[in-house]
């Protein structure tokens, strides 16, 4: 029998109000705080996290950005600085980005760590993993972490009045949890461990089909629905427990092609979810999945508000941008995940194939 270890956050607090609890939870860790995160994010959060922290006695040792990337370069200044400021506790505050910066400078620093997503894009805010890039934008690799964030605070209220494109993102980024699993056959797995992480991908799948277009509605307007409550359970939770029991072997071609987007200029900083929404699409095609799945899986995402088309992504791609995009999909090491050999002329294939269904259903 092999030992595994599973690395969960010690608290979630989820909620329209969940942000009024941080101060009380960061009393229980530290009594220094730094927070990193983006520069809308910080200002989104500044008011009432302010004051939640001098409401409990904690002094805020700094507000810094995690400076645009999770690189090498940033971890390093950022555990730097929170050596040089005392700080005995990190509140990492924003999106994917941001939050995986700070998980890597919390674990390299040997500090506590409260994340605060204050978009729904990915379900970074719950995940021992951070994905690193090179100074330069592109994709590097996926540092598994030692811990988990301590606490994880996802207010719905706050989420409601993010840009409607970075709910888009997580949808797309979750519904991967199921068509990913099911294209690398995990869904065929009998231990109990592989099922719990299934069956998680599943309810990620369900709540987005049956709450995905509704709660997408609800933002538009600026709105916390209960539609939203139930999809940003299926982003963060079910897709962090996804990620979690299968130990980070549950990517393939949607990542791949995400991949992919990352080495071109005009797509590389689309929207990760985005582009791995667009991706499922074209993983169903890679199966060679029937025109009414796909046309199906077509419908959820366009509910969802998920690019259905490269013209969707970037209308101004040259065929020498397309094959640069192609040849990285091919090589990354989600690609490589995939059960059979993926080919550039099949990416094309599917590409081509998905666009025509959109047209046919538009």
């Amino acid at each position: 029998m092999n030992t595994q270890t599973l690395i969960i956050p010690a608290t979630i607090i989820r909620g329209p109000s969940a942000l009024d609890s941080v101060g009380k939870i960061c009393r229980t860790l530290g009594r220094r705080a730094l927070v990193i995160g983006g520069h809308r994010a910080r200002a989104a959060v500044r008011e009432k996290l302010e004051a939640q922290l001098a409401e409990n006695g904690i002094t805020l040792v700094g507000d810094e950005w995690f400076g645009g990337d999770s690189t090498r370069t940033q971890i390093d200044r950022l555990k730097a600085l929170a050596e040089t400021q005392d700080a005995d506790v990190l509140i990492g505050v924003g999106g994917g980005k941001a939050l995986d910066t700070v998980k890597a400078t919390a674990a390299e620093a040997g500090l506590p760590l409260i994340t605060i997503p204050t978009i729904a894009a990915t379900c970074a805010a719950i995940t021992p993993l951070t994905v690193t890039y090179t100074e330069e934008g592109l994709f590097l690799d996926l540092y598994n972490l030692p811990k988990a964030p301590d606490a994880v605070i996802i207010d719905s209220q706050l989420l409601a009045t993010a840009p409607l494109r970075w709910l888009a993102a997580g949808l797309g980024d979750t519904l991967a949890k199921w068509y990913e699993f099911r294209a690398l056959g995990k869904s065929e797995e009998a231990t109990a461990i592989a099922a719990s992480s299934v069956a998680s991908s599943r309810i990620c799948y369900d709540m987005i089909r049956l709450y995905g277009g509704e709660a997408c509605a609800g933002v538009r307007e600026q709105r916390n629905t209960p539609a939203l409550e139930q999809v940003l359970d299926a982003i963060f939770t079910f897709a962090g427990l996804t990620s979690i029991m299968a130990s980070g072997a549950h990517a393939c071609a949607a990542h791949g092609i995400y991949a992919g987007f990352t080495a071109c200029d005009k797509t590389r900083h689309f929207g990760h979810g985005l582009l791995v929404g667009f991706g499922n699409l074209c993983l169903l095609a890679l199966e060679g999945r029937s025109d009414d799945e796909i046309i199906e899986a077509i419908y959820i995402a366009r509910d969802c508000s998920v690019p259905l088309t490269l013209d969707e992504i970037e209308p101004t791609l040259t065929p020498e941008e397309l094959d640069t995009i192609i040849a990285a999909a091919l090589t990354s090491h989600d690609m490589g995940h995939m059960p059979f050999k993926v080919t550039a002329d099949d990416l094309k294939s599917a590409f081509k194939r998905v666009a025509g269904l959109a047209a046919s259903v538009s």
